[in-house]
């Protein structure tokens, strides 16, 4: 049966643009920067373009719209029995749930305290402070005692001084206690994994920040229990997963019954294939326009937070992925797995972040960091998952193939996996 649901290609080198894609990511980020400094008022009408929750911006209109035709491709092509099978896999569900939500925030707080308070503290200054908003509810008199902070009076205004590592710090918890639940659809398609269980565990996420985010970042902050933002994170789902959700399980219904199945997988899957790419490339463009001139007045200082934020990045990704090949978990699924616990929900961060502390503050600029790196760094690490894949079992790789639209050869004997007609396979130049 599955060799009639395949068509035999013969493979085909890649093209000039996959060969060079690290290339293009790199043009794009410097490209971005530069535009930030060359027009930095274009950079900045375009970042203030923004749906905002209590003052603090939760919802990029430019970078909503690059993200739907990210995730329009990816979500057009989910098979929903795929969703329901997936939802029904406990060992990689178990998994996600437990390296989010029982390892992740503990070791963003440890590896963030190692690195921002010791190794690097003489590079941020131990004397620098910073000041942030008081603690919601929280009257106290100028000059009294809150934690490691002080009352002081600023342009008349009542506010915490804290030394500074600490407020980079808190920033660093707040992407800890954050999974992501929208960019990780983009990680696990381009890394060629169950996008069912990507999407269930995008739902069981966000479900479960509701309850846990509050209550964890608040131990961990050491500010009781943490307001959350709940009217930040339900405006993110809604338009960075819902909408564009909805739209591809409806074009699918309509554009299969008008066309057949047919061509809806041959000729219009075919025309989305380099959608998703482009509109990552011009995220990538308008992130860094956003925050050019952060990056090039604070260098250093962007450097210190981004060291513990890429390190704790790789081993949340190393550990999820090491425990999927442990419990033998088919690629398919291991891969989405890991990718979903490295990956931060930065929104929902920068948006507590602002709330609690204050937009000048240095727990809104950590946050700001975590979103500059997110994207180089998943895309190497997706790049890592596709050239180790071998080293899982190859169970469902001919229908792995299919539920994303790709066409590839059936034959069970061949040991080298298909070569796609995609875009995607870019990332694996050795396949």
């Amino acid at each position: 049966m599955a060799s009639e649901a395949h068509v035999t290609r013969q493979p085909r080198g890649l093209g000039f643009f996959e060969r060079f894609l690290t290339v293009w990511v790199l043009l794009c980020i410097a490209g971005g920067i530069l535009l930030g400094k060359i027009a930095p008022e274009i950079a900045r009408t375009l970042d203030g373009m923004a749906l905002t929750v209590d003052g603090a911006p939760v919802v990029s209109l430019p970078i909503a719209i690059c993200l739907f035709f990210m995730m329009y491709p990816i979500m057009v092509k989910i098979d929903f029995a795929e969703v329901l099978r997936a939802g029904r896999s406990i060992r990689p569900v178990g998994l996600t749930l437990f390296v989010n939500w029982g390892v992740k925030p503990f070791t963003m707080y440890a590896i963030s305290l190692l690195f921002l308070g010791f190794f690097f503290l003489r590079f941020i200054g131990p004397e620098a402070v910073d000041h942030v908003k008081m603690p919601l509810g929280l009257d106290l008199p100028v000059g009294a005692a809150y934690g490691s902070g002080t009352v002081v009076l600023r342009d008349s205004i009542k506010m915490l001084e804290v030394p500074l590592w600490r407020s980079y710090l808190a920033g660093c918890i707040l992407l800890g206690i954050a999974p992501c639940t929208a960019m990780v659809l983009v990680w696990g398609y381009l890394a060629r994994g169950n996008d069912g269980h990507t999407l269930v565990m995008v739902a069981i996420n966000s479900l479960t920040m509701l309850v846990l985010y509050g209550p964890l970042g608040g131990f961990l902050l050491g500010v009781g229990r943490l307001p959350v933002p709940w009217q930040a994170l339900l405006m993110s789902i809604s338009i960075y997963v819902a909408l564009p959700l909805v739209a591809g399980y409806l074009s699918r219904r309509w554009i299969v019954a008008a066309r057949g199945e047919t061509w809806f997988r041959e000729k219009f899957l075919h025309l989305l294939t380099p959608v998703t790419i482009g509109a990552l490339l011009l995220t990538l463009i308008l992130l860094f326009s956003f925050k050019g001139e952060v990056i090039l007045s604070n260098p250093m200082t962007i450097l210190w937070i981004a060291v513990p934020l890429f390190l704790q990045t790789v081993l949340i990704f190393s550990l999820a992925y090491g425990l999927a090949r442990w419990l033998r978990l088919s690629y398919r699924d291991a891969a989405p797995s890991a990718l979903i616990g490295a990956s931060n929900h930065f929104e929902v961060a920068i948006a507590t972040a602002v709330m609690l502390f204050g937009l000048s503050s240095g727990a809104a600029l950590a946050t700001v960091v975590g979103v500059l790196i997110e994207v180089p760094v998943m895309l190497m690490l997706v790049r890592v998952c596709l050239r180790t894949r071998r080293g899982f079992p190859a169970a469902l790789s001919c229908a792995a193939t299919l539920a994303v639209g790709f066409s590839a050869s059936a034959s069970a004997a061949d040991a080298e996996p298909p070569v796609e007609p995609d875009i995607l396979w870019q990332f694996d130049t050795e396949g």
